[in-house]
């Protein structure tokens, strides 16, 4: 236990105090009035960041519905974060994930949030 302080202590450091952790240790930093930035953080998976995006504008911002734009292009550099936004202007045209259908370089705050489930949690 004694080992595990300092990796914990230097987390909270490297986070700024007002980030907002995901489920799944992503953190979300606003940078504006309708943007937010979901920096890399060993996940490299698209998943981990719409899931973190997607329980940001939940948890943070009150939105039940509508939807969420990937800003970043989605050929993301290793160890580059992803931009998001609630407004379409500047948006992507794809959102780095596979999906048939919808909008192209958005997600809905609902289906971002489906994202954070493992399969093993729906045993």
């Amino acid at each position: 236990m004694k080992r595990l302080v300092p990796f914990v202590l230097a987390a909270l450091m490297a986070t700024p105090a007002s980030a907002f952790i995901a489920t799944n240790g992503m953190v979300v930093e606003r940078t504006g009035p309708t943007e937010f930035f979901v920096p890399y953080r060993g996940q490299s998976a698209p998943q981990a960041f719409w899931c973190a995006a997607g329980q940001y504008a939940w948890q943070e911002l009150g939105m039940n519905t509508g939807r969420i734009w990937r800003l970043s292009p989605p050929r993301r550099r290793s160890g580059e974060g992803i931009l998001f936004s609630l407004r379409l202007e500047g948006a992507a045209r794809d959102t780095g994930l596979l999906l048939i259908g919808g909008d192209r370089g958005s997600l809905s705050v609902t289906l971002a949030r489906k994202l954070c489930e493992r399969p093993e949690d729906r045993r």
